[in-house]
């Protein structure tokens, strides 16, 4: 099990710390499991987390005061929980004595790392995973170093991106706080990005589509940007554009519609997995998706083009 527990923990070109690693421990999760831990719901600053509760996205105080102002004009951006606000218990996920603490109080707590934790912040949150009791939701960090370093925003968000969504998708987080990014605007919109990257949290149109290869069947992206100018006001939405109906398919199982090449100049549309619609000429194709997304109940008109009602 240690070795199991230190193969978890490390990253790819790391050391393991297996001196500050447990010798024997049962873990609070199925580590070959990708599901969400079954922490409990909890309310902080106002907002309920937790649970089956949306991922919820966390600011510093200094933070919410400097767009204060702004934060009705902010759509899906805004600032959900102000740290200060939220009770949360910062722990070094080594220390046995306080996580035996908080697994024997019933209370289910919010938790996060400590700053000055000299952990690799993936480690660092999978090890507190794996020992704190599933009950207590986790609030996770983008980095654990107090001292500011002068990074660029293009790093902030490769390691923001990297250390937040590879825990997302292994499971853990119930609430994002991204430190890396002094900005406030711009910490807010990574954050929410990330939650829509790791698809723990669809708040905009999400596309995917394949590479092109020999057997695609139109311009992928021509037709891509055609969907996306015709689609992108959808919130919540997921559309496949898949070039050829051989990997297509398959590719995209878990998107709500499917545009998919049947044949030259043909489309085949998708409600699921299931197709739906069979050859549709290319010409008439983002149309009849359009439809398609309308029939299922799925389509708002674009707001400058909502009939104003009298």
């Amino acid at each position: 099990m240690a070795k199991a527990l230190a193969a978890m923990v490390t990253r790819a070109g790391e050391t393991p710390a297996t001196t500050d690693l447990p010798k024997d421990v049962d873990l609070s999760f199925d580590p070959f499991s990708y599901q969400r831990r079954a922490s409990e719901m909890i309310e902080r600053d106002g907002v309920r987390l937790g649970g089956e509760e949306l991922i919820r996205v966390v600011v510093r105080q200094a933070n919410f005061d400097r767009i204060a102002h702004k934060i009705d004009k902010m759509g899906d951006y805004k600032p959900e929980i102000v740290y200060e606000n939220a009770k949360v218990q910062k722990i070094d996920p080594r220390d046995d004595v306080v996580i035996a603490r908080l697994n024997q109080n019933s209370e289910p707590q919010l938790v996060t790392i400590k700053d000055d934790v000299d952990l690799p912040v993936v480690a660092a949150f999978r090890l507190l995973a794996a020992k704190l009791q599933p009950r207590h939701p986790i609030l996770l960090k983008d980095k654990l170093r107090s001292k500011k370093e002068d990074k660029d925003f293009l790093e902030t968000l490769l390691i923001a991106s990297t250390n937040i969504g590879s825990l997302l998708c292994d499971g853990i987080g119930d609430a994002v706080l991204v430190q890396g990014e002094e900005a406030p605007g711009q910490a807010l919109r990574l954050s929410y990005n990330i939650l829509q990257a790791a698809g723990s949290r669809i708040f905009k149109t999400d596309y995917v589509a394949c590479p092109s290869c020999g057997r695609t069947l139109f311009n992928l992206q021509t037709t891509t940007a055609k969907i996306k100018a015709a689609t992108s006001h959808l919130k919540g939405v997921k559309i496949a554009i898949m070039g050829c109906i051989v990997n297509g398919p398959g590719e995209m199982a878990d998107a709500d519609f499917g545009y998919v090449g049947g044949a030259p100049g043909k489309v085949n549309l998708y409600v699921g997995k299931t197709a739906v619609k069979f050859n549709i000429p290319e010409a008439e194709a983002v149309e009849r998706l359009k439809d398609l997304i309308r029939e299922h109940g799925k389509w708002i008109e674009p707001a400058a083009e909502r009939p104003v009602l009298v």
